[in-house]
C-alpha cells in the first residue's frame, strides 16, 4: 500500500488563517469529487471557519475520561475504519489526553498516512521543535506542545499562511480571533508588533529552507551543475591560518547585505594529512563562524582550487571569499597561487580577494628610515658573492682557455660585477670590479700569471672594464636611494593623508592619533603633556608616560608632544610636527565638547525655569485666587450666606488646596528628578497592594482595578510606584474625555506590565515622545490644571526603578499606558 501524502499550512502566530485555508481546501477537493473527512478541527468560536465545515462528513470524536474530567479528541480507529482519500487533521502539535493511542496528535498523523490517507493539517511556527527557545526569548510565553521539525520538513507540501502583524492586530481588535474579555491582554502581550514581526520572519525563513531543500533535491536529481542564484550564497575559505577570523568577518558582512544570505566556512585538508593548520585556530574559526549564523564544513581534497570550487557550487554559492596569498613575491613569481586558479575555474561564482595584515607584501602605515641606498644585509650579500663568485669565475674561463678571447672573458667579468652591483650596490660591485681586473690581468692578460700588460688595446679594454663596472655600481646604488625616498615620500603623503581626512571630519579620539605617532615613528611611548601653574602635566598617553623622552616637540607655549624610543631624523620632524598640531586640536575640540554639554545643560535649567515660571503664572496663582475669593467671601459681614454656600465655599478652598499641593508635590519631584537626587528603594512588592492606593491618590471615582492576586511581586520602590500609576490614572482621567479607565496587569516573560487603558481621542503618533517631556501638555493647551509634570514625572520614577514607560493604542480607539518592572523573583511557566 502507498503511504499517504502531508499537506501541512504553516502559520506565523494564531488567527492567520491556517484553518480556515485547510478547510477551504477541503471543500475545493470535495466539490472536486474526492472522499474527503474531517478527522479533527478546532474553529475557537469562530464564525467564518465554523462556515466552512458546513456541508463536510465529520468523523465523531472520541470521549476520554481523564483525572474526573471528560476529553475530546480525534477518533484515530474512526477514521482508519472510514478509510477515506483525505482527512483533514487540526493542531498538528496538539498533546493527546493521556489514554489514547498515542502521546501526540502528529503520531495519529504518522498512522494515516501508513494507512494511504492524505492528510492536511495545520500547525504554527512556534510549535516548531528547533524554534521553540528562539519564540519563549521573543514572545516570554513557553510552548509546552510541539512538534519535530523532521515531521514537518518530511511533509509533501508546506504552505505558508501569512498575514502582516497590523493586519492581525485589526482582526483581533474586531473579535475575529478571542473573547472581547481576552482582546486586550493578547494584544498588549503575545500580540505585539514586535513579536508579530519576529514571528512572521521566524516563519519566512524556515520556509524559505524548506523551499531551499527542495530545491537542491531538484538539482541533485537532475544533474544541475550550474549555479541558480535563487539565493545569495557566501562561502569563505580558511586554512586555518591568523587572517581566517579577517576572511570570516568580511564574508559575513557581504551575506548580511542581503538580509537572507547564507554563510557557510570550508576548510580543505589534503588527503595525506599534511594541512600545517593548527586545529585549536581551526576550531576557533568554527566557532566565529557558528556565532556569526553561518556554518562550518570541512573537506579533504589533494586539489584544493577544484575540492573548494566543488563545494561552492555543491552548496550552490553566488559569492567566494579567498584571502590574499602570503608566499612571498618570489614564491608567486614560480607558480600561480590558489587565488588565482580558483578564480579562473569560478565561472559565474564571484571571488572576492580580501587582503590581510599576513599577506605578503602588506605592511604598516610607517615611515622608512632614509639610510643611504641599499641596507647593511645587502651589502654584505653582494660581498659574499663577490669573495666566492669571482674565483669560482676564474676556474671555469681557465678551464676552457684558449676558447675564448680577452674580449669575451672581459665582459663576462662585466657581467658578473653588474650581477654583484644589483644585489649589494655600490661597495661590492667596487670591489668586485678591482678584484675582477686584477684577476683578468694576472690570469687571461698576456703575459699571463704576471701583472705586466704588454698591449695597449688590453689596457684600454680593461680600463673600460673598471669604468663601467663602477657607473653600474654608482647608478644601482642611486637608484635603491631614490627607491627609498620615494617609499618615504609616499608614506608621508598617506599619514598626511589620513591627517587630512581626520582634521575634516573632526572629532578624532586623541588615543587614536597618539596610538598613530606611536606606530608610525616606532617609538615605545607617546605622551601629551601640558604646562599649568608651572608645572607639566600628562593630558593623555600611549605606552608609559613620561615628561621626558628621546624626542620633543613644543606644540605651543603650553602643549609638548614627548617621544620616548629613539631619536628622529631631521626629516621625521616635518612630519611629526603635523600630528602634533593634530593633537592639540583633538584637545580643544574634547575640551569643547565638555564645555557645550555643560552648555546645554545650562541652557535645559534655563528652559526649564522659563517653563516653570510660564507655569506658575497661571496654575498656580488660579487654586491661589480661588482661595483667596472664598475666604474673602466667608469673612464677609455684609453678606449673609447660608449654609449650603458656607459648605460650598468650604469645598472650594480644599479643592483649591488639593491643587496646590499636588503642583508642588510635582514640581519637587521634578526637581529631584532634573538633579539625579531620586534614589528608589527597591524590594519585592505585590502589586494589588499598591495600585488600589495608586488609584485611591488618584482622587477619582469609577477606575476599574484588574490585578489578579497571582501576579509575581515586582522590583520597585512603593512609593514611586504609586506616585508614577497615580499620576497616569489622573492624566487619563483628564484626556480621557470622560471615557472609562481602566488599570490592568499582566506578566510577559520575566517582566510585570501594569497598563492603564484608557478609550478617550488618544495622543498622535509625532506627540508621543513629546508628552513625556516637563512642562507639556497635549496641543499645548493653557486651559486645565496641571503644569505638565505629570507624565515626565511617572516616566522619570519608573526609570528610576529599572522600568521602562511607553505609549500604545488601545484597540478601538484610545490611549494605553504600558509600565512595565522586573519580576522579584521567577514565575511559573504557564502554556500559552
Amino acid at each position: 500500500m502507498a503511504r499517504g501524502t502531508l499537506r501541512i499550512y504553516l502559520g506565523a502566530a494564531p488567527g492567520v488563517g491556517k484553518t480556515f485555508r485547510m478547510l477551504e481546501e477541503g471543500r475545493r477537493r470535495a466539490a472536486r469529487g474526492a472522499d474527503v473527512v474531517v478527522g479533527f478541527v478546532e474553529t475557537h468560536g469562530r464564525a467564518e471557519t465554523a462556515a466552512q465545515v458546513r456541508d463536510l462528513e465529520i468523523v465523531p470524536r472520541s470521549r476520554v475520561t481523564y483525572r474526573e474530567a471528560e476529553f475530546e479528541e480525534m477518533d484515530l480507529d474512526a477514521v482508519l475504519a472510514r478509510r477515506p482519500e483525505i482527512a483533514l487533521v487540526d493542531e498538528l502539535a496538539h498533546t493527546n489526553v493521556p489514554g489514547s493511542r498515542h502521546a501526540k496528535r502528529w503520531q495519529d498523523v504518522e498512522a494515516l498516512l501508513d494507512a494511504g490517507v492524505e492528510v492536511v493539517s495545520t500547525v504554527n511556527i512556534q510549535h516548531l521543535e528547533s524554534v521553540n527557545d528562539v519564540v519563549r526569548t521573543i514572545t516570554g510565553v513557553p510552548q509546552r506542545e510541539t512538534v519535530p521539525d523532521a515531521v514537518v520538513r518530511a511533509a509533501d507540501q508546506v504552505e505558508l499562511v501569512d498575514m502582516a502583524p497590523e493586519a492581525l492586530r485589526r482582526r483581533m481588535a474586531h473579535g475575529n480571533i478571542y473573547r472581547a474579555d481576552k482582546i486586550d491582554a493578547a494584544l498588549g502581550n503575545y500580540f505585539r508588533i514586535g513579536n508579530l514581526t519576529a514571528l512572521r520572519e521566524l516563519a519566512l525563513l524556515w520556509t524559505a529552507d524548506k523551499v531551499d531543500e527542495a530545491l537542491r533535491r531538484y538539482r541533485d536529481e537532475h544533474d544541475i551543475q550550474g549555479v541558480w542564484e535563487a539565493r545569495e550564497r557566501v562561502v569563505v575559505a580558511v586554512t586555518g591560518g591568523p587572517e581566517g577570523d579577517t576572511l570570516i568577518r568580511r564574508a559575513a558582512r557581504i551575506a548580511a547585505r542581503s538580509q537572507s544570505g547564507d554563510l557557510l566556512a570550508v576548510h580543505i585538508s589534503r588527503g595525506d594529512g599534511l594541512t600545517g593548520a593548527d586545529p585549536a585556530r581551526v576550531e576557533r574559526q568554527r566557532e566565529l563562524t557558528e556565532s556569526l549564523g553561518g556554518t562550518f564544513h570541512a573537506v579533504v581534497g589533494d586539489d584544493v582550487p577544484a575540492a573548494l570550487l566543488d563545494f561552492a557550487r555543491g552548496a550552490n554559492a553566488t559569492q567566494l571569499v579567498l584571502g590574499t596569498s602570503r608566499r612571498p613575491r618570489w614564491q608567486r613569481a614560480l607558480s600561480e597561487g590558489i587565488g588565482s586558479r580558483v578564480t579562473a575555474r569560478s565561472g559565474p561564482i564571484d571571488v572576492h580577494m580580501v587582503t590581510h595584515a599576513e599577506a605578503a607584501g602588506q605592511r604598516r602605515l610607517r615611515l622608512p628610515q632614509l639610510t643611504g641606498g641599499l641596507t647593511a644585509r645587502r651589502r654584505i650579500y653582494g660581498f659574499v658573492l663577490a669573495v666566492i663568485g669571482l674565483p669560482v669565475l676564474t676556474l671555469v674561463l681557465e678551464a676552457v682557455q684558449g676558447q675564448l678571447d680577452l674580449s669575451s672573458e672581459l665582459l663576462l667579468f662585466l657581467g658578473f660585477v653588474v650581477a654583484v652591483a644589483l644585489v649589494g650596490g655600490g661597495y661590492p660591485a667596487v670591489f668586485a670590479a678591482a678584484a675582477g681586473t686584477v684577476l683578468v690581468n694576472f690570469f687571461f692578460t698576456p703575459p699571463v700569471r704576471t701583472f705586466a700588460i704588454a698591449e695597449f688595446d688590453n689596457l684600454v679594454a680593461l680600463s673600460v672594464f673598471v669604468l663601467v663596472a663602477l657607473s653600474v655600481a654608482g647608478v644601482v646604488d642611486v637608484s635603491a636611494r631614490r627607491r627609498r625616498e620615494a617609499s618615504r615620500a609616499q608614506a608621508e603623503a598617506e599619514m598626511l593623508s589620513a591627517l587630512s581626512r581626520g582634521v575634516l571630519a573632526g572629532g578624532r579620539a586623541l588615543p587614536a592619533l597618539l596610538t598613530q605617532v606611536r606606530d608610525a615613528f616606532g617609538q615605545d611611548a607617546v605622551t601629551l603633556l601640558e604646562r599649568t601653574d608651572g608645572r607639566w602635566t600628562v593630558i593623555d598617553s600611549v605606552g608609559t608616560p613620561s615628561e621626558t623622552g628621546d624626542v620633543d616637540v613644543p606644540v605651543d607655549e603650553t602643549l609638548h608632544l614627548v617621544l620616548r624610543g629613539r631619536r628622529l631624523a631631521a626629516s621625521d620632524r616635518r612630519v611629526l610636527a603635523a600630528f602634533a598640531a593634530q593633537a592639540a586640536i583633538a584637545l580643544r575640540q574634547a575640551r569643547l565638547s565638555v564645555r557645550a554639554a555643560e552648555a546645554a545643560e545650562l541652557a535645559e535649567g534655563n528652559r526649564m525655569r522659563t517653563a516653570l515660571l510660564a507655569a506658575v503664572s497661571h496654575d498656580l496663582r488660579t487654586p491661589l485666587a480661588s482661595i483667596k475669593a472664598a475666604i474673602s467671601a466667608l469673612r464677609m459681614d455684609t453678606v449673609e450666606l447660608d449654609p449650603d454656600d458656607v459648605d460650598e465655599l468650604h469645598a472650594t478652598i480644599d479643592e483649591s488646596s488639593d491643587q496646590l499641593v499636588a503642583l508642588i508635590d510635582n514640581l519637587l519631584d521634578m526637581s529631584r528628578l532634573q538633579t539625579g537626587a531620586v534614589d528608589p528603594l527597591r524590594r519585592e512588592i505585590t502589586l494589588d497592594e499598591v495600585v488600589p492606593r495608586a488609584v485611591a491618590d488618584a482622587g477619582v471615582p469609577g477606575i476599574g482595578i484588574e490585578v489578579p492576586e497571582t501576579l509575581p511581586p515586582v522590583l520597585a520602590d512603593p512609593g514611586l510606584l504609586e506616585r508614577a500609576v497615580a499620576n497616569l490614572v489622573s492624566n487619563a482621567v483628564r484626556h480621557g474625555a470622560g471615557a472609562p479607565v481602566v488599570v490592568r496587569a499582566s506578566t510577559l516573560g520575566d517582566r510585570v506590565e501594569v497598563r492603564v487603558v484608557d478609550t478617550g481621542p488618544g495622543i498622535p503618533e509625532e506627540d508621543r515622545d513629546r508628552v513625556f517631556g516637563p512642562f507639556q501638555r497635549l496641543g499645548d493647551r493653557p486651559a486645565g490644571n496641571g503644569v505638565g509634570l505629570g507624565l515626565a514625572v511617572a516616566r522619570g520614577f519608573v526609570e528610576a526603578m529599572g522600568g521602562t514607560l511607553e505609549p500604545e493604542d488601545t484597540p478601538g480607539g484610545g490611549l494605553t499606558m504600558v509600565v512595565s518592572l522586573p519580576v522579584g523573583k521567577p514565575s511559573p511557566e504557564v502554556d500559552e
